[in-house]
């Protein structure tokens, strides 16, 4: 049986309201930078952008969050980004295959990790059952991120086949359009249950909200993320921009959301 998709009017349209993060106004005269993010990095580059923003206050960023798989195929066909942060560095290596950006630029910033993360009011203890907690009754609908076009949802599905569980729980997977939007299934109550980015679960936002177990970094392939300046890019403030995400600070920030970070 195939996994469900279920999308309600109005949590698409939340998921739609948060999908570009809007930062302080920039000072006169700055320079826009567009910055394609995966949704993983929801939270942790709010941050990074504040802290960005008060080194380089003449940098305008606009940053937009969405599945790594999309943007890719977006920016194959001319979307008019500047940045491209994926959860994936196989997306940014194959911009550079095509020459639709720098191969100088191609930086890995982290690597991430899934967890099944439930509501703080619901009966499963996830560090009691670990994904076990996935074939309770009570579970009838378990969010992922769709394993088509994003990077998350394919270590999802990699991780419930490696332990043992996929074919018995198949039929209750429903399928956001990024990893976020399978967190907001989860937290709206549209799922029980989700496997998710531990970078969601950490925000300031959700640590009170919710419990997770974290999944084994050996049941899936590792998630190792990066980023490219495109070829359009105004070199100067992108290269700035670049030149954080891979600073002491910024490896600081990343870790905070449970990210590993290059050494």
């Amino acid at each position: 049986m195939k996994p469900r998709r279920v999308v309600s009017r109005w949590l698409a349209l939340l998921v739609a309201a948060f999908a570009v993060c809007v930062v302080p106004a920039p000072a006169a005269g700055a320079q826009k930078l567009t910055v394609a993010a995966a949704a993983d990095l929801r939270f942790a580059l709010d941050e990074l952008v504040l802290q960005f923003r008060a080194a380089h206050p003449a940098e305008d960023l606009a940053i937009t969050y969405g599945s790594s798989g999309n943007f890719f195929a977006q920016i194959q066909n001319g979307a008019p980004f500047d940045v491209f942060l994926s959860a994936d560095v196989d997306y940014p290596r194959r911009l550079v295959a095509a020459s639709l950006a720098s191969k100088d630029s191609l930086f890995l910033y982290g690597a991430g990790r899934i967890v099944v993360w439930v509501p703080a009011g619901s009966p499963l203890d996830p560090a009691a059952l670990g994904i076990h907690a996935l074939e309770a009754a009570s579970v009838r609908h378990i969010a992922i991120a769709n394993p088509q076009h994003a990077p998350y949802g394919r270590a999802a599905v990699a991780a419930l086949r490696s332990l043992g569980v996929y074919d018995r729980v198949a039929p209750k997977l429903v399928l956001g359009e990024n990893i976020a939007q399978a967190f907001e299934f989860v937290e709206s109550g549209a799922a029980e249950v989700g496997i998710v980015a531990l970078s969601l679960a950490l925000a300031p936002a959700a640590r009170t909200h919710g419990r997770y177990w974290e999944v084994p970094q050996d049941a899936y392939p590792k998630i190792e993320q990066g980023g490219v300046i495109l070829s359009r890019a105004p070199a100067g403030p992108a290269a700035r921009f670049r030149a954080f995400l891979l600073s002491e600070e910024a490896r600081r920030i990343l870790k905070q959301y449970g990210f590993s970070v290059p050494q």
